[in-house]
Parts: C-alpha cells; sequence; structure tokens
C-alpha cells in the first residue's frame, strides 16, 4: 500500500474535482435536458438539491475507501468478492464502462458531423468517431497527470459555455412554455442520482490518487454537493423554459446552436478520456501481462470500431440495467470496509480467505433484485432503485459475511 501522505504521485481534491465534472458532464447534458421538460422551475432546484445531497453522502464514502486501500475499485471488490470472484465483477464493470465509451465516442462524431453539416461540409461518421477516439486515447494513454491537464483546461471552457448558453436562455425572446409536464419529485431525484451512480461507484479509482482523506472528502463535496448540482440546473433551464427535451432542440428555440454543439463536443472529450482511464484500470486487472498504455490503445481500436454502428439503441437500454446491477459492488465494499478494513487492506489476508466467496454473490444478487424491482415500480423503498440496491446489498452482506468468516 502507499502512503497516504501528500507526494508528487497524487492529486490535490479541486484537480480531482475537475476530472470527476469532466466526465460528469456528458451524461448530464443528455438527462438533465429531459428532465427539464419535466419539473417546473421550483421543483427543479428541490430536485437537484436533494440528488447532489444523496451523492455527495454515498460519495464521500466510496472515494474514502480508495484513499484508504490505496487501490482501485477493481483490487478493492477483491476483498469482499475474494480473488477469483472479484474477476466477475470486474468484467460487468468492464463491459460497463466499455459500452459508455463507444456510447460517448458515437456522440462525438454525431454532434461534429451535425456542426460540419451546417457548414455544407459533410464527412463520413466513422472518420469522425476514429478521430474522437484518437483525442480520447492521446489524453489518457500518457498517464493520470495528463488526464488532470485535459480536465484542468476543458472543464473551465465547458463552464464558460454553459453560462453563455444560460444567459441566452433566460434572455431569449423566444416563446417560452408557461405549462410543463409534471413528474413525481422522488422519479426525478431518482434520474438525478442514477444518472452518475456508475462513477460514484468506482470512485476509489481516484480516491487513489487524492492526497489525503481531507482532500478526498473535498472532491467528493466540491463536485457531488456543489457542481454537480449546478451543471445539472444549468443543463435543465433551457428546456425548461423551452419545453424541449434535448440541449440542442432547445437552444435552436433560442437561436444559439453553435455553442450548444461546441458543449457537447469537449463535453464528450473530458467525459471519454476520464471514462478510457477507468476502463484501462479495470482491463488492466483481468490482463496484467499488458502495459496500460497498450489497454488504452486497443480500447481506443476498438471503440472507435463499434462507436461508427449505431449503438445508441442496443447499449443504452443495456447499461442502464447494469446501471443497476453495478451500484450493489459498491454497497457491499462499503459494508466491508466498515466492518473488517478500517486498519487497511492487507494482500496477505486474501490468501487465507475463499478465493470466491459465494455469499457477497449472493448479497450481490439481492441488491441488484431489489434495484430491479423498484425501478420497475412493484414497490418503492427510498424511491431511488440504486439507492435502494446499495442499501439491501450493504446490508445483506454485514450480515452474510459473518458467514464467511
Amino acid at each position: 500500500m502507499r502512503k497516504t501522505a501528500q507526494s508528487s504521485n497524487t492529486a490535490s481534491g479541486m484537480q480531482i474535482a475537475m476530472i470527476l465534472l469532466g466526465i460528469a458532464v456528458t451524461p448530464v447534458l443528455i438527462s438533465s435536458s429531459s428532465l427539464g421538460s419535466k419539473l417546473s422551475s421550483t421543483n427543479l432546484i428541490t430536485v437537484v438539491a436533494l440528488g447532489g445531497l444523496i451523492l455527495a453522502i454515498i460519495s464521500a464514502i466510496t472515494i474514502c475507501v480508495g484513499e484508504r486501500a490505496r487501490l482501485p475499485t477493481y483490487g478493492i471488490v477483491k476483498y469482499s468478492f475474494g480473488e477469483r470472484g472479484a474477476v466477475a465483477i470486474n468484467i460487468l464493470m468492464a463491459i460497463c464502462l466499455f459500452g459508455w465509451i463507444t456510447v460517448t465516442a458515437n456522440a462525438f462524431g454525431s454532434s461534429v458531423q451535425d456542426l460540419l453539416a451546417q457548414h455544407g461540409i459533410n464527412l463520413p461518421l466513422p472518420l469522425l468517431v476514429a478521430i474522437g477516439c484518437c483525442i480520447f486515447v492521446a489524453s489518457t494513454a500518457f498517464g493520470f497527470a495528463v488526464l488532470g491537464k485535459v480536465a484542468q483546461i476543458a472543464v473551465p471552457i465547458i463552464a464558460l459555455v454553459l453560462c453563455y448558453i444560460l444567459y441566452v436562455a433566460l434572455q431569449g425572446e423566444a416563446e417560452v412554455v408557461t405549462k410543463v409536464n409534471n413528474m413525481d419529485i422522488g422519479v426525478a431525484v431518482s434520474t438525478v442520482v442514477g444518472t452518475i451512480i456508475m462513477l460514484v461507484t468506482t470512485l476509489p479509482d481516484f480516491g487513489s490518487f487524492v492526497h489525503n482523506r481531507k482532500h478526498a472528502l473535498i472532491a467528493a463535496i466540491s463536485t457531488f454537493l456543489v457542481a454537480y448540482p449546478l451543471l445539472y440546473w444549468v443543463g435543465a433551464t433551457p428546456s425548461a423554459l423551452s419545453g424541449r427535451d434535448s440541449l440542442l432542440a432547445a437552444m435552436a428555440v433560442f437561436g444559439a446552436v453553435l455553442p450548444a454543439a461546441l458543449l457537447l463536443i469537449f463535453a464528450c472529450i473530458t467525459g471519454n478520456a476520464g471514462n478510457m482511464f477507468q476502463g484501462t484500470l479495470v482491463v488492466s486487472t483481468l490482463l496484467s501481462r499488458f502495459p496500460k498504455w497498450q489497454i488504452t490503445l486497443a480500447l481506443g481500436v476498438l471503440s472507435a470500431i463499434v462507436g461508427s454502428m449505431n449503438v445508441k439503441e442496443v447499449f443504452i437500454p443495456f447499461l442502464l440495467f447494469l446501471g443497476i446491477a453495478a451500484p450493489p459492488v459498491a454497497g457491499i465494499y462499503i459494508a466491508d470496509f466498515l466492518l473488517y478494513r478500517r486498519a487497511g487492506y492487507q494482500e496477505s489476508v486474501l490468501t487465507n480467505e475463499p478465493s470466491i466467496k459465494l455469499l457477497t454473490f449472493v448479497a450481490w444478487a439481492a441488491g441488484s433484485a431489489v434495484g430491479f424491482i423498484t425501478f420497475k415500480g412493484m414497490f418503492t423503498l427510498t424511491t431511488i432503485p440504486s439507492v435502494d440496491s446499495i442499501l439491501i446489498a450493504c446490508l445483506c452482506y454485514a450480515l452474510l459475511s459473518r458467514f464467511n468468516r
């Protein structure tokens, strides 16, 4: 284990927050527009504030687990699932991350294609997706430090464009809607939380690079309690005013399509650079004999091929399903940390424990099942399926792990 003291190989809380916001922008811009068209302005503020509070609490715990362990998520789960059992979880995470890489690569290519078409330039989608993947790989292959520098440049630009879009929407003279479709508050909060719960689940990836626990908490609170709700509110406001369910369509009403398209392009770059970084980490645990830069390059090539196809209709429903199956993993490693690992993660203990902990998989299955059932509306716990799955998995693991030990 690495020491938790500040060193040249670690990052500050604000640096981590910049990277996390860069990753969060793309899914936020996609989901916030849909949400904004269905809520009043007052309810929108309430929803994003509650969602941010819930995410801040969970993220503060998950990032501190990574800071204590000095291991990525995929190394931490070995202690609760067993060394061989963790392979199955790593494969689940790898599929989920690769899916989002390809979807974001496709979104990048489509946004650039639409932008160029407005100026009479027509380029094939596969070429633009390939160019995007080259940018993603270049932003990731040289390590965490380069990823941080990309975020430090791109995130302020994204913030400025967002402020401009918000100003145009609020000052616009286009006819806006006076009545919106009402959405249940619980469902809306679930959308805000579920949009980014996968990132919160894998926060130990970034916690393992932070200076110390103080900086870990700074990263979690500044990202999810402060910046994320603001980002969500800004992304939703144009749709709330126009009644349109996408950012581009909403800004078309106000005559500002170009800034919205540029925003989506920059968001795809920062988001997929982070996805590629996490994807490299998880695949490296499965293919440890390959250098990480080779894994990043391979992910870039594969995502360029798959992302050139019509992947949204196939991948997004599948990824939403995985979004219910992944959060229980966080519930399990949180319970494992609180019960057994507060003193640290010693690799030597793995040799004395089962390589596959079947009862842990029972806890994971229980959490996933409850999340899926509440998602379908068969019954309600917290009204937020991903939080339901985390809580049930955490409780089940706390009870069943006694038998494993």
